[in-house]
């Protein structure tokens, strides 16, 4: 047994911190990219592209986030490629993401009225002319709160991330558990960094919602 002190312990605990907040960051903006690739295929429908999202959504919003991380940890070592536990966690939590923001979004397309489409198209501009200039402007409005609000569920998810051994805040804690023996006190340092990353987010997500519903 290590004896540790309180400090010691939350200070260990913050310095892991810094890699839950890196990986979020990453499979979110990652997420977002490949999210919206996937939307503009979507909406353009180009041959075969509603029917690949669909599937791509189905396949990682229907299975648990927990196989996905292992199988592209353990999967990609089966093609020959050195696969770190970082790598691994961002490539996964980053599918994760997409396949979610992508349906998010997709819905405040849909909630653009139908009107809005055929002005743009009344005016001559290509399709990524109406996208740009006159739907997105208006989806984004819709989606800046829901958006927001699913960061949150990324930050938690990034703690499933430990099983594949990447030291982040949930796997950290477990390191010190094992040196202290002192879970009680060790977790519920975990859980109140957890709750400091993500109850100001979902504050955040509910004033952009009130904002916009005021708005419209």
């Amino acid at each position: 047994m290590v004896d540790f002190s309180l400090w010691d312990i939350f200070r260990n605990l913050l310095l892991a911190a810094r890699w839950t907040v890196s990986l979020s960051l990453i499979a979110f903006v990652g997420g977002g990219l490949v999210g919206l690739a996937l939307l503009v295929a979507r909406t353009a429908r180009w041959p075969g592209a509603e029917r690949f999202v669909a599937g791509y959504v189905q396949l990682f919003q229907g299975t648990p986030l927990l196989m996905q991380l292992f199988l592209a940890y353990f999967g990609l070592a089966l093609f020959g490629v050195d696969t770190s536990a970082w790598m691994a966690a961002a490539v996964a939590l980053t599918l994760y993401t997409s396949a979610f923001l992508v349906e998010i979004w997709r819905g405040c397309v849909a909630a653009v009225p139908k009107g809005q489409w055929e002005a743009a198209q009344s005016l001559a501009l290509s399709f990524g002319e109406q996208l740009r200039h006159v739907i997105l402007p208006q989806a984004t409005r819709i989606a800046i709160a829901p958006t927001v609000g699913f960061l949150v569920q990324v930050v938690k998810g990034t703690a499933l991330a430990s099983v594949i051994g990447f030291v982040e805040l949930t796997k950290a804690g477990t390191m010190i558990t094992n040196a202290t023996f002192q879970p009680f006190l060790v977790y519920s340092c975990v859980a109140l960094l957890y709750f400091a990353l993500c109850f100001p987010v979902s504050l955040y997500a509910r004033s952009l919602e009130r904002k916009m519903n005021a708005v419209r």
